[in-house]
């Protein structure tokens, strides 16, 4: 059996600030064998300190079951995980919210820490929450970056990492803007099918709202 990482829904709520949003992407785990984890992953735009937020859940009504909370955050251009006492979700599969005392000295953490790594690699929501985490920048043609073109084209350049996004017009010739790539999934969601993009990588499409078709 194949390990299936099944998203569900995405909660979106305006903060008090002016711009921020406060999102909370929910999903199910089936492992190899048949396990079952929950999972709740979730990260505040404007927020400080600069983290996200996760709840694993396992072991629904069992003796052994609990729900897992940590904090993900920025780590040598990478993300790291750190256990919490503060309860962020309640997740389905959950039993009682674990100290981080408490998870640490849970027999089962490694089983929970590898489940949170398949997350993070297929959960196309953990792949926004992860720019924004690391603030990824993108360049954009003017056209895209003032929101006067849908984006058409995204490559991922394969020498510098660069991401670029790029509407209808040529952006060969003309001025290229810099922004954050989070914020362009922002405003269009249907950019979360493409931002496993690997080096080298790009995917266009016809219009907006049209499936992209990816070039890996």
């Amino acid at each position: 059996m194949e390990i299936q990482v099944l998203e569900g829904a995405l909660v979106e709520v305006p903060t008090n600030a002016v711009t921020g949003m406060d999102r909370r992407a929910f999903g199910e785990f089936i492992g190899p064998q048949g396990e079952l984890a929950s999972y709740a992953l979730g990260w505040t735009t404007g927020s400080d300190p600069h983290v996200a937020r996760l709840s694993v859940g396992i072991g629904a009504g069992n003796p052994g079951g609990g729900t897992f909370h940590a904090v993900i955050f920025e780590n040598e251009g990478g993300h790291a995980f750190s256990l919490t006492d503060d309860p962020f979700e309640r997740v389905p599969q959950g039993g009682p919210d674990l100290t981080a005392d408490e998870a640490r000295a849970h027999e089962d953490l490694p089983f929970v820490w590898w489940v949170t790594d398949r997350i993070l690699e297929r959960d196309r929501r953990a792949w926004w929450l992860r720019h924004w985490l690391l603030r990824t920048t993108c360049v954009q043609n003017l056209e895209v970056f003032e929101r006067r073109e849908p984006i058409l084209f995204v490559r991922h350049d394969a020498d510098d990492g660069v991401w670029q996004f790029i509407g209808a017009s040529d952006a060969d010739g003309g001025t290229g803007k810099t922004g954050h790539l989070h914020h362009a999934v922002d405003e269009d969601q249907s950019l979360i099918d493409i931002l496993d993009l690997p080096p080298g990588g790009s995917a266009t499409r016809t219009g907006a709202g049209s499936p992209w078709n990816g070039h890996f």
